[in-house]
């Protein structure tokens, strides 16, 4: 899975943070998620803890989109079989289907093709009955790659307020507050256009808490943001959004635009939402991965948030006591985390989160003997707009501070942490469950 793996585990600590990544990945992957939360007995289909009987529907389809939204698709064609009709699904890592129709779109800033696919999703919501079952296939990356702007609102316009808002600092809660407003589909509205058909979501969360209204921006969940806190999140951040954009979330503050659906709203009456998988996915497997090669394996949280390179230095301090005084677990051991950290950018180089977490850690972490290790990946590969899901470092990663401190004072990670061997690159992992960082402490 990790390119050039026999190189970075050098040594046992390396080679552990290396496997539970791999195996956190393995464990959030589709093919693993589905064949737990959906099984088939006759007429008889389970979706997590509910049960729906398809004798009652003409016809079963699959629609939604996100990462990991077309390994949804294969998974569901595995266990439905012939029983699945039709689908449609939008995602920027497409993989050979039988039924479900898979399209092309682009993340995390959206594109023309994307608004295209998506088009095409909403026509096939537009066509089922109340006889269709829907399946929702939604996942990480679905707020950019399922894109369809409202109103006067134009691809070029959501394109400018996404960059603009994904460099701000804003969490992924405040930005989806603004992009749901900015939707024909988000916040419920796809459900909106499916009603009057049953709707049953399948979701992988990359949204720490899972807030259902959150992930992928809710096209299938009550949403109880407002134009208004669209506009707050704007003026929070001092965010320069078109004025396309500023003007229709002021009409809809105005009360002159229609909400997105709440929780009583009748085209919401048929839909029900399952989480299949999260970060505490991930976490529970690199936690047996740990364990099984004798580590103690200690998960500080899958709500880990705020800026990166703070972040850091907060796990490198728990390792280090852990070494001193075998507190809260003794050596060796594995601390564990999960979540969404953020970057407020201030450079104009290449990076992510992940990546600016190693860096920052490797930091705290330089002329130290390597009893520290630091892995941190983003689960679908894709740290940042980079082809490196995340790096690997430990106190003999930086040797020279200065040039570290640079990188992270230009937000130009990337090329450093290349040019010191550290990144990891995975290519698209088929999922998308948030970050998992691994700290190994020999």
């Amino acid at each position: 899975m990790i390119e050039d793996a026999e190189r970075l585990a050098e040594n046992e600590d390396r080679e552990t943070a290396l496997r539970c990544i791999e195996a956190g990945i393995e464990a959030g992957h589709p093919r693993t998620v589905v064949r737990e939360a959906v099984t088939l007995d006759g007429d008889v289909l389970r979706v997590a803890d509910a049960t729906y009987d398809l004798g009652d529907y003409e016809e079963l389809v699959v629609l939604g989109g996100g990462n990991a939204a077309a390994h949804v698709a294969v998974a569901l064609e595995g266990e439905l079989g012939d029983r699945l009709d039709r689908g449609v699904v939008v995602t920027d890592d497409p993989t050979e289907t039988e039924r479900v129709t898979v399209l092309d779109g682009d993340h995390p800033v959206p594109s023309e093709r994307g608004a295209d696919a998506t088009r095409e999703l909403l026509a096939a919501a537009d066509a089922a009955g109340e006889d269709t079952l829907v399946l929702a296939a939604i996942t990480g990356g679905g707020s950019a790659l399922m894109v369809a702007p409202a109103g006067d609102v134009s691809l070029s316009d959501l394109q400018d307020t996404t960059d603009a808002l994904l460099a701000s600092g804003a969490d992924i809660h405040e930005i989806n507050a603004v992009r749901k407003h900015l939707s024909a589909l988000k916040g419920g509205r796809l459900a909106r256009r499916a009603a009057p058909a049953t709707v049953v979501s399948l979701i992988l969360s990359d949204v720490v808490g899972n807030d259902l209204s959150v992930i992928a921006s809710g096209p299938v969940a009550p949403d109880e943001s407002t134009f208004a806190d669209a506009l707050g999140v704007l003026d929070r951040y001092d965010v320069d959004a078109p004025d396309a954009v500023r003007a229709r979330l002021e009409r809809g503050a105005a009360g002159e635009l229609d909400e997105t659906p709440t929780a009583d709203d009748p085209a919401l009456a048929a839909v029900s939402n399952h989480v299949v998988a999260d970060g505490m996915t991930v976490l529970d497997a690199a936690r047996s991965a740990a364990a099984e090669r004798g580590y103690d394996p200690l998960v500080l949280s899958s709500r880990v948030r705020g800026e990166a390179r703070e972040a850091a230095t907060t796990h490198v301090a728990i390792a280090e006591e852990i070494r001193a005084t075998g507190t809260p677990v003794s050596p060796p051991a594995v601390v564990l985390s999960g979540g969404e950290t953020t970057v407020t950018l201030r450079g104009d180089g290449s990076g992510g989160p992940n990546q600016e977490f190693a860096t920052s850690a490797a930091l705290e972490l330089a002329g130290g003997e390597g009893k520290i290790t630091v892995a941190a990946v983003d689960t679908d590969g894709i740290d940042g707009a980079t082809d490196a899901a995340g790096a690997l470092v430990d106190g003999t990663t930086v040797d020279d501070p200065n040039a570290a401190r640079e990188a992270l004072a230009e937000n130009d990670v990337y090329p450093y942490l290349e040019s010191r061997g550290a990144l990891l690159i995975t290519g698209p992992t088929g999922t998308n469950l948030n970050d998992l960082r691994v700290v190994v402490v020999d």
